[in-house]
């Protein structure tokens, strides 16, 4: 039994940063991740935490070997992103983020469902501040449409949640077995997990968050979503080809895109394919697999952030067609960006080199060729675009823009560059040291990844993947273009379902506000001496039809009642339903 949940420590510091010296802020946030690592490191699998609520037992720990590693790299990534953030004067980005690192512990350690649910909701709730931080008309629209899709998914969420109790009477978050209810779970953690079609909400989003904002998003949502998918749905088949879909169909569209964030974005969703695939192969090996490249990948793609960050933070410019040049005015960031590039590109003593070839071999060792020869494929994209595209067109090749050529108008500040180092040497350590992360994965491992036949295929394919960049290098030449995703759907259209459900709809209430109000008008002077407007209307139907003339002493207003005539019908007709339904 433990005392305190580890999310428990994170969730303190959100509640206690805005009471202390904002001086204190940026140092005082580094100690709560700094003390939940600690706490983690006391904790051992099979220790538990329960609560009673209602006539249920919730466990908002449950500590095991998968749930500690997931738990570990929140915790460090958390830490190195607060040395990234360290210079920022936003509280409210420093509460959102701990409160968004805590409830994705939270997710992580939840033993049962009713918590799960509790944390993925306030999830969303916490990220998209990170996302309106940024404060620009894009990054609202983004927001807007992130926390909507979120918020679907957790609805999903809670229906499967609460046809799973209905039908098993348990609240348990354990392997879940095919029904509805699992149906409903699954398209929930595959929402956030990304997969297409689900995934247009993180390249919309994720280039539009802050600086330091964006090093975060990468790191959470996604990995949460495939630590629950490696809990519950190990070995389904279906996501060993959702996977793969993604890992290909992401990297397709980061060789095409322009902004240099919405190109890692798009990274995400492939990188992220790579573990859905080894969650759905399901084997020790594949699951072993896929825990070790989340913990991998956190890391080097917030490298990739940072670098890309830096970029925009010293020029105000993100995108590739309008940077250029900037090797000499920026080396140390390139130098710490290629090092996240050689990690994701799987690059031998470099840490994807240790992660990523593991599912590669599950899927070997379970006969899947066909998914072997894709996953390859989606490494040549991401070499492609990560470590030769993105930093040739931002530092090493000349600007061909039309305008003013970028130029550092903001001084980098120093915690940014050790937020960097020390993240890159996270990188460094784990590819050449892989025995660190092995030893903490789910079951016992048995896998080399230093064998002559893998780095002899891995200097193959980036050999001739830096010959074919350097052939189609005025073909891959960044155009200030966007390319249309699945988000089209509900992007484009939204001025007409504006138009529909406000524009028009305002319009028809206000004509029936009007229609309305002469209407009560009308009847109010009626009511005021129903007499005269009786007697009126006589007059005019007799003027109508060529009848008699109206008398000279014609006067309406001496049959004037002292009494509102109207009311005395309505309590009459009041009078009468009364009785009757007393007789009857």
């Amino acid at each position: 039994m433990i005392s305190i949940p580890p999310a428990a420590i994170l969730f303190l510091g959100a509640i206690l940063l805005p009471f202390l010296p904002r001086r204190s802020h940026a140092a005082v946030f580094l100690l709560f991740p700094l003390t939940a690592f600690y706490w983690l490191l006391q904790l051992h699998p099979g220790d538990t935490l329960t609560v009673g609520f209602l006539n249920y037992t919730l466990i908002p720990t449950r500590v095991d070997e998968l749930s500690l590693v997931f738990g570990y790299v929140f915790v460090i990534i958390t830490f190195l992103g607060g040395i990234f953030a360290y210079h920022i004067k936003s509280t409210g980005e420093r509460i959102a983020t701990l409160l968004y690192a805590g409830v994705s512990l939270g997710v992580v350690f939840a033993g049962d469902l009713i918590t799960l649910v509790v944390f993925w909701e306030i999830m969303a709730v916490a990220s998209v501040y990170l996302i309106w931080a940024r404060g620009t008309a894009l990054s609202r629209g983004a927001g807007m449409r992130y926390l909507m899709v979120h918020l679907f998914g957790g609805s999903i969420l809670i229906a499967g949640v609460l046809i799973q109790l209905n039908q098993t009477g348990s609240i348990a978050f354990n392997y879940m077995y095919a029904g509805l209810a699992s149906y409903l779970i699954l398209f929930a953690f595959c929402l956030n997990a990304a997969v297409p079609p689900l995934h247009a909400w993180l390249s919309d989003a994720y280039p539009e968050g802050t600086v330091t904002g964006s090093v975060f998003l990468s790191a959470f949502t996604t990995k949460t979503a495939v630590y629950v998918l490696a809990r519950g749905f190990a070995g389904w088949e279906i996501l060993i080809w959702a996977g793969v879909a993604m890992a290909v169909y992401g990297v397709v569209y980061a060789v095409l895109q322009n902004d240099i964030r919405r190109l890692l974005a798009y990274h995400i969703i492939s990188q992220v394919g790579y573990m859905v695939a080894g969650v759905g192969i399901g084997t020790m090996v594949a699951v072993n697999g896929a825990t070790a490249h989340a913990f991998t990948h956190i890391l080097y793609k917030a490298l990739l952030f940072m670098g890309a960050g830096t970029v925009l933070f010293a020029t105000g410019r993100s995108k590739l067609s309008e940077l250029g040049g900037l090797g000499k005015a920026m080396p140390w960031v390139f130098v710490l960006y290629i090092i996240a590039g050689f990690s994701i590109s799987g690059v031998p003593l470099f840490s994807g080199f240790i992660s990523k070839s593991m599912i590669i071999y599950a899927a070997g060792l379970s006969g899947l060729g066909l998914v072997v020869i894709l996953l390859n494929l989606a490494s040549v994209g991401t070499f492609l675009s990560t470590t030769l595209k993105l930093p040739y067109f931002t530092w090493l090749g000349k600007y061909n823009g039309t305008g003013e050529p970028p130029r550092v108008t903001q001084k980098i500040p120093l915690n940014m560059y050790i937020g960097m180092a020390l993240t890159a040497v996270c990188c460094i350590v784990l590819g050449v040291c892989p025995s660190l992360l092995y030893n903490i994965l789910p079951y016992p491992v048995d896998y080399r990844p230093y064998n002559s036949a893998h780095i002899i295929e891995t200097i193959q394919i980036l050999v001739f993947t830096g010959i074919g960049f350097w052939l189609l290098l005025k073909v891959l030449k960044p155009k200030d273009t966007m390319t249309l995703d699945i988000d089209w759907f509900y992007r484009r259209p939204a001025r007409p379902v504006y138009n529909v459900f406000v524009v028009y709809f305002n319009r028809f209430m206000g004509w029936i506000e009007t229609l309305t109000g002469r209407l009560v008008y009308v009847l109010i002077r009626f009511a005021s001496n129903p007499i005269k407007w009786l007697t009126k209307i006589q007059v005019s139907g007799a003027k109508g039809t060529g009848g008699a003339k109206v008398p000279e002493d014609y006067d309406p207003d001496y049959q004037r009642l002292p009494v509102q005539f109207m009311l005395l019908i309505v309590v009459a007709i009041f009078v009468v339903l009364l009785a009757w339904g007393f007789l009857k």
